[in-house]
């Protein structure tokens, strides 16, 4: 649950829409559920705590409450900690532990959690966010469209796709990634990769392409996983997550999956949805289908 997902079910609820307010009570049950838990989030405050407030049975809020802001009362407690957390831990640069406290944890462990489930990545790990990294960069042709190919000295560490004319808005979005990295354009050294990646008669088990997975440890295994499933195939989220030991975790590894920075080379195009639905690929369903399409005609 992101802060975006928070903020849409908020405003979802807050703001009024002809003809859809309710003559009933459950408009204003689940505008004092948001207020208590935008107020109260220091408290953590439970379902069965908030059901007593408003004098109504816990099954019942949480029915209300999902219809009508499309998540539950703990996964919106859980985004507004969320937000609060980055901002203490960001602008603030509060100490792990006092931010705990802060926001009403029992510790630095449970924000560990909390950003492990919805971040995928430690709370210290996002604090750092390529703090210290030379990254170069390139845009190239190649062909699924202009790729953006990034490497610091010990390998590849990056791999973006863009149409023409969006280039910036693809570098922005993969430094977005790691915001205190430093940036140098060199088309010269990430060149020496486009032919690595995409010419395949360059693949080689005897000379592998170095590649530095740059992420929590919890990315950098699902990514690891990613790299086992075999040229022309494809699995689901939850194989995934069966992989890396975590069978409950698909959710966790679908975020995983969304952030692998080394895209084509580290194939999350191959990880399917339930069912095998072709599920959001970062950089669009249309480049994964030709993705998908291009390594099935070379099999």
């Amino acid at each position: 649950m992101t802060r975006r997902d928070a903020m849409n079910a908020l405003a979802k609820i807050a703001e009024p829409a002809i003809d859809m307010t309710p003559v009933g009570s459950d408009y204003e049950t689940v505008r004092r559920v948001i207020e208590m838990i935008t107020l109260d989030y220091r408290d953590q405050p439970s379902l069965e705590t908030i059901a007593a407030e408003l004098g109504q049975s816990p099954t019942q809020l949480q029915k209300v409450f999902t219809r009508w802001a499309g998540l539950s009362p703990k996964a919106f407690l859980q985004a507004v900690t969320l937000d609060h957390a980055k901002r203490l831990l960001g602008r603030e640069e509060l100490p792990l532990l006092e931010a705990s406290y802060e926001l009403g944890l029992s510790g630095p462990g449970r924000l560990h959690d909390l950003f492990v489930t919805h971040e995928a990545m430690s709370p210290g790990e996002w604090k750092a966010r390529g703090g210290g990294l030379i990254i170069r960069y390139g845009f190239h042709p190649s062909p699924f469209g202009i790729a953006l190919v990034m490497a610091t000295d010990r390998g590849l560490s990056g791999l973006a796709f863009a149409d023409s004319g969006g280039e910036k808005a693809s570098f922005e979005d993969m430094a977005r990634r790691w915001p205190n990295a430093e940036y140098v354009e060199d088309q010269g050294t990430t060149a020496a990769y486009v032919a690595r990646i995409f010419d395949r008669s360059q693949w080689s088990s005897d000379q592998p392409l170095k590649v530095v997975l740059i992420g929590s440890d919890f990315q950098v295994r699902v990514w690891q996983s990613l790299l086992k499933i075999p040229f022309g195939k494809a699995v689901s989220y939850s194989d995934v997550a069966c992989d890396i030991g975590q069978p409950t975790a698909s959710r966790a590894v679908g975020a995983a999956v969304g952030a692998n920075p080394v895209s084509f080379v580290v194939p999350c195009h191959r990880a399917l949805g339930k069912g095998g639905a072709l599920t959001g690929y970062h950089w669009g369903l249309t480049r994964k289908r030709a993705i998908l399409g291009w390594e099935a005609g070379q099999a």
